[in-house]
């Protein structure tokens, strides 16, 4: 090779290849690193062993003729329990929080908040208090402080055969209403056979929230009971095989975790890193990400993976009848309701990509007192900015809809919609939206004017479940490209999806440059050889 070969091959070493090396071996070190991460360590449910055998108790040997008499018999022993659980947010369906923006303190919970499923729980309590951990809250006289209102099986029965009837407001069938599908429970049997709460005993009511399975949350569902490894990677039969209770850890009754439809402050939060720790990965630039990136972006690609969830509910096309005047329904081929007299239309869908938004683990609500200041009506309004140090980017469940509101109030309504028979002015029962919403804003204390619409609204879910294995999670380029997952959060510079022209063009400046300083620096050289050769 002559030396203007040689010149050339220099030149391109110091300009090219010697920056790239070294940029290679800083990335290259400072991306990987020695395993330090901690050791996952859970103690699970499922290992705890029962200190004593309930059906040695002489007490529980007797006949229950009424489930309060079980609660009774349970708390004799387990004193001070009663006291703890009438203490919790699962008893008291509220709590007080501070709210961003909202003077003092206000009381908050599924007890007095409106959403866009049902419109709301209260005044349609014997419905909605199915799900409540007591007995018989049909209205306003329910005692909140009788221990034995407090429904004990409900949350620690091994058996899987106890329920809590459709329509009775929390309370088991009786010898009066028993049907093949809820038959009065055996209290001896189930009392007999208690423990540590399964994922039975939770998602009897969190799995079927709404009127059906998945219908909230989309990733919370019975498919979760016995789901295999691709779905969730905690809860699957097939591997871990983990209750909610080995997440949501438990004192005094108290469950860690909150849902943040109905919850405001961020505390008693159930974190990815209290097992996992805030740096879990091999690599740094990885770990890096989890300052502003929530797990759940990354290790929940998708929701409703087995079972559909809802995604729009519209009640402005309820209550149309058949030709025999009777309530009729309408289902798709997964067997999920496109249209119900009683509740309107639907828009269902599966394995969903989530929206993504910022998220500080606060929340504003549309309370009871406020006025609809902008459309779609925010039910919930998750806080969060990319300047917020304590924001994460989060995959959220968008629910819309269009719910009734007050026209001349300007307020959303809360709908009567249960009753047992009809001519009490349920809108299940009689069709009526005037007197529903009349009787439902008369429960509720909340003035009704007569006059009523529909509104679109929107409701934010952010998503905690169905995580999926490490090999199915997100690759850089689903957010880091044009059309990524993240093109809506456009507050901040995002590399590979953004443009600017300052870096874009300098980019192609500097490389000009180079290949101008080589060629330049070679004829140089070459002139310069020449010039010594003519001497």
């Amino acid at each position: 090779m002559n030396s203007r070969g040689k010149s050339f091959l220099v030149s391109l070493l110091v300009v090219f290849i010697l920056p790239a090396l070294v940029i290679y071996v800083i990335f290259s070190f400072y991306g990987k690193r020695p395993d330090q991460r901690a050791e996952v360590h859970v103690e699970f449910s499922a290992d705890h062993v029962a200190s004593t055998d309930h059906s040695e108790f002489e007490i529980l040997q007797k006949e229950f003729n009424a489930p309060q008499e079980v609660t009774e018999a349970c708390i004799s022993c387990h004193t001070g329990r009663d006291d703890e659980i009438m203490a919790s947010a699962h008893w008291k369906w509220e709590r007080e929080v501070e709210i961003p923006g909202r003077e003092g303190k206000v009381s908050i919970g599924k007890k007095n908040l409106i959403n866009n499923f049902c419109t709301g729980a209260a005044g349609n309590n014997g419905s909605c208090m199915r799900c409540h951990i007591g007995f018989g809250w049909k209205d306003k006289s329910f005692d909140f402080t009788d221990s034995r209102n407090v429904d004990c099986l409900v949350c620690h029965d091994q058996t899987e055969t106890y329920l809590k009837k459709k329509g009775e407001a929390g309370m088991p069938a009786t010898p009066e209403n028993a049907s093949l599908q809820f038959p009065v429970p055996n209290y001896n049997y189930v009392a007999q056979n208690v423990g540590l709460p399964k994922k039975h005993n939770c998602g009897i009511c969190h799995f079927y929230g709404g009127g059906g399975n998945n219908v909230k949350h989309g990733d919370l569902e019975e498919a979760l009971l016995s789901c295999s490894y691709e779905v969730d990677v905690h809860m699957s039969s097939d591997s871990l095989d983990m209750n909610c209770i080995d997440c949501h850890k438990t004192e005094k009754h108290n469950i860690t975790g909150k849902l943040y439809s109905v919850s405001s402050e961020n505390k008693n939060r159930a974190t990815c890193a209290s097992c996992h720790t805030d740096r879990p990965h091999m690599d740094r630039i990885l770990d890096e990400h989890c300052f502003k990136v929530a797990c759940q972006t990354c290790h929940i690609p998708k929701y409703a993976k087995v079972n559909s969830t809802k995604m729009w509910w519209d009640w402005s096309k309820a209550g149309q009848l058949d030709e025999h005047d009777q309530s009729y329904a309408e289902t798709d081929a997964d067997g999920n309701h496109n249209y119900l007299s009683i509740k309107g239309s639907f828009v269902w869908d599966d394995n969903v990509i989530p929206e993504y938004y910022w998220f500080n683990g606060t929340a504003d609500h549309y309370l009871n007192s406020d006025t609809i200041s902008e459309v779609p009506v925010k039910i919930n309004t998750l806080f969060g900015s990319y300047e917020d140090p304590t924001s994460k980017i989060w995959p959220v469940k968008v629910h819309r809809g269009k719910q009734i509101y007050d026209t001349e109030n300007n307020t959303l309504i809360n709908l009567k919609l249960f009753a047992k028979n009809e001519g009490e002015g349920a809108f299940w029962k009689d069709f009526d939206y005037d007197t529903a919403a009349y009787l439902g804003m008369k429960y509720n204390e909340r003035p009704y004017s007569g006059s009523y619409d529909f509104i679109a609204s929107e409701a934010y879910w952010p998503i905690n479940h169905m995580v999926s294995p490490k090999e199915a999670t997100l690759t850089c380029t689903e957010c880091h490209s044009r059309d990524g997952r993240l093109s809506g959060l456009d507050d901040f510079y995002l590399p590979g999806r953004d443009y600017a022209s300052i870096v874009e063009y300098g980019g192609i400046g500097f490389i000009l440059l180079s290949l101008l300083g080589v060629i330049s620096h070679g004829i140089m050289r070459i002139a310069s050889r020449r010039k010594i050769r003519s001497y």
